[in-house]
């Protein structure tokens, strides 16, 4: 993997939320995602930064939506992962994978054996 698209474990995190949400993904499904699937509690804060990261790296993309009355006329900024974000995605689970196969705590959670 180039140097600089190694993913931490919360850039993981978020990218696999986008994929999840697909077209609704925006900053507090992102946050609500996490909470709900991954039992994280993050701020907001912390949610953006990571996408501002994220599309800084060209990992993925960001687009706005339309104004909306709920949100005092401010659009929703929605995020997607990019196809370089998903190859940056896939190389560091795999990498995962790799490091923990072998440790006898961690097969029985994956379904192998020692």
């Amino acid at each position: 993997m180039p140097k600089g698209t190694y993913l931490g474990d919360f850039e993981q995190l978020v990218m696999l939320a986008l994929m999840r949400l697909g077209d609704g993904a925006y900053g507090m499904t992102v946050r609500r995602e996490l909470e709900e699937t991954a039992d994280r509690r993050v701020s907001l804060g912390a949610i953006y930064a990571t996408l501002d990261r994220l599309e800084d790296k060209g990992l993925v993309s960001s687009s706005l939506g339309a104004p909306g009355n709920a949100r005092r006329g401010r659009a929703k900024r929605f995020f997607k992962v990019r196809p370089e974000g998903l190859k940056a995605l896939q190389a560091s689970l795999a990498s995962m994978d790799r490091m923990r196969r072998g440790v006898g705590e961690l097969d029985p959670l994956f379904g192998e054996t020692s």
